[in-house]
């Protein structure tokens, strides 16, 4: 079958407002219970798009680690290239693409560094063997082929063995602020529904909620 001729009819029941939290981390939660609960394949993975040095967005994928009032909490390198973005132009939009129920949730908001102890405790809670590649992997970096990373990988087993591992300096979480949500749930005839809740900063508690066309 041709892209063109590719096509899925959505048939669910919708989205009405009397349907919706008030409040959207509190529906977001509902909505990705929801997914985890049908076997969705990584519910808590996001496309974050951030803009790049030269001005083109830049997108890829990572994994919420955290979601409530204050914000989206993900992980990373601070010297990878998503960071040195994001310290240039501290803004990001994300999405959360649960296909299985014909669901998306678009955000978008201002982004900061988290504190260092929250930094701290999230990385003391992964495997030893990924706190071992946060600090062997030069993200972003050119490399000249993946023996470099066993090699390093090696090189801090070895520094690490017999003590617990700390958090590289260089590594740490990012908070989106959402100041925009949107929940998208698809429908026949491509009449999806789309409610979007928005408020005019981050510090704000009153959300404003609308219904959009699609």
């Amino acid at each position: 079958m041709s892209l063109r001729d590719r096509r899925i009819q959505y048939e669910t029941a919708g989205l009405e407002r009397s349907d919706l939290h008030d409040n959207p981390f509190t529906q977001w939660h509902a909505w990705y219970d929801q997914a985890a609960e049908a076997g969705v394949t990584e519910p808590n993975a996001m496309t974050i798009s951030t803009i790049g040095l030269d001005g083109v967005p830049d997108s890829r994928i990572v994994l919420a680690r955290g979601v409530d009032n204050t914000g989206i909490v993900f992980y990373t390198n601070y010297a990878s290239e998503k960071s040195e973005q994001l310290q240039k132009n501290p803004v990001a939009s994300a999405v959360f693409a649960w296909l299985d129920l014909h669901r998306q949730v678009r955000v978008r908001g201002q982004v900061v560094q988290v504190p260092q102890q929250q930094s701290d405790e999230y990385f003391a809670s992964r495997p030893r063997e990924s706190q071992l590649g946060a600090w062997a992997s030069p993200q972003s970096q050119v490399i000249s082929d993946r023996s470099v990373l066993t090699e390093r990988l090696e090189q801090f087993r070895k520094q690490f063995d017999g003590s617990d591992v700390p958090r590289p300096p260089s590594w740490g979480g990012w908070l989106i602020a959402p100041t925009m949500f949107e929940f998208w749930q698809g429908r026949p005839s491509r009449l999806h529904d789309r409610f979007r809740y928005s408020r005019p900063n981050a510090s704000a508690t009153a959300w404003t909620i609308e219904r959009l066309a699609p």
